[in-house]
């Protein structure tokens, strides 16, 4: 009996990754099908360190399509999240009628029990949307049997998404087409491409953010100008720019473009109206650090990019790491968790040089930075084989925690 009724169910698992933008989306062109006014470029990090996990499970006794987001059952009736399962089923269906001639599967018609967590704080500024619909994306095409590019199935549910279908350095490309065809992301260097290449994110707060970045960018569209003029005079160049310090190498240069771009991101968010701010007090002080630890050492060690919050994402090499991690300690003392303070990748740690240390010339504030996650460049979405990585039981529904 158990054997029957274990072949009944198909369920996959997969996990996707965070992806954070060096040349910034912000507005839409057309807000239901999800395309931007301007390319994008990201960097995907890796997912030992930050993931998204889905399981999905189709069976023919399910009644209903139902989802799980971190334990919780959630409406599955959420618009962003029809439109992926439509359009993957859109392309189960288109895939199956021009096969052999062979009648659509009874498994397209069968209902998906979906259940998905994160390894790290939901919509606290970590991407988190991006990292889900990828993977929702990812998950469900393995289900259906789907091969298609998956671009346009996860920008359906967050535009982002489509970055983190990629491993390595990843392009938006906006498209041009009105019915988003062209939407696409592709990758433009591997994971593999520039291994010294770290990655910190200092948690200044995991708070929900005040203003969702869907409202914000519609906001932003509707009244800033200089939302305008960046999407249509700023970012192209920016875009061939960046790839090309990607291919070289040329951190100076990928970092000095990545500050600029995620500065003047954040003043289209101050030139809208009424203005929408994502930074804090402690986000600027981790500006003027940077600036001031690259000034100390006479060149562009380290970059900060924010996305719509106030955690800030750095990107330095391997070599400057530990002292960096040791300036954020110096500016930023941790209050209670002085071991916990640095999470992933171990590091050595390092003193800080008098020199440094003056040059830094900041008044310490105490707990601005919670924690910071050290990580690096990574690969795209994963399948996991291991059925006990299963977030679905064999009944479809989610296993009680461990």
């Amino acid at each position: 009996m158990a054997m029957a009724s274990a072949k009944l169910l198909t369920t996959v698992t997969c996990t996707a990754p965070i992806n954070i933008a060096v040349i910034k989306y912000w507005g839409k062109r057309d807000e239901e099908l999800i395309l931007p006014i301007n390319s994008s470029l990201s960097v995907t990090l890796h997912q030992d360190q930050l993931k998204t996990t889905t399981t999905a499970t189709i069976s023919k006794d399910f009644t209903e399509d139902r989802i799980w987001l971190n334990g919780q059952e959630e409406d599955v009736g959420q618009p962003r999240l029809q439109a992926c399962l439509r359009e993957i089923r859109r392309l189960a269906r288109k895939r199956r009628s021009t096969g052999d001639g062979d009648s659509l599967p009874l498994s397209l018609s069968y209902k998906v029990h979906i259940a998905s967590e994160n390894n790290f704080p939901t919509a606290a500024g970590l991407a988190s949307s991006a990292a889900g619909y990828a993977c929702l994306a990812y998950t469900l095409a393995r289900v259906y049997g789907v091969e298609d590019d998956l671009s346009e199935v996860a920008r359906r549910g967050s535009g982002s998404a489509c970055r983190s279908l990629y491993g390595g350095f990843v392009e938006w490309q906006m498209g041009e087409q009105a019915d988003g065809k062209d939407s696409v992301a592709r990758q433009v260097a591997p994971e593999s491409h520039w291994p010294q290449l770290r990655v910190l994110v200092l948690v200044v707060s995991a708070e929900k953010k005040q203003m969702g970045s869907t409202v914000g960018m519609q906001t932003s569209v509707e009244t800033s100008s200089l939302l305008k003029f960046r999407a249509e005079s700023v970012v192209p160049s920016r875009m061939r720019e960046m790839i090309s310090c990607i291919q070289a190498r040329d951190f100076p240069g990928f970092a000095e473009l990545t500050m600029k771009d995620s500065n003047q991101f954040h003043a289209t968010c101050l030139d809208t109206f009424p203005p929408i701010s994502y930074l804090n007090d402690v986000s600027r002080r981790i500006v003027q650090l940077v600036h001031r630890f690259n000034a100390c050492h006479g060149q562009t060690k380290v970059a900060y990019t924010f996305d719509a919050g106030p955690n800030a994402v750095i990107f330095t090499l391997e070599d400057t790491v530990a002292e960096f991690v040791a300036a954020v300690r110096h500016s930023f003392p941790p209050e209670t968790n002085g071991d916990k303070f640095l999470k992933g990748l171990q590091l050595t740690p390092v003193l800080l040089s008098d020199t440094l240390k003056a040059a830094l010339a900041m008044e310490p504030s105490p707990g601005g930075v919670q924690y910071i996650i050290a990580t690096q460049v990574g690969p795209g979405p994963q399948i996991l084989d291991d059925p006990h990585t299963h977030l679905l039981g064999p009944d479809g529904l989610p296993k009680p925690a461990a």
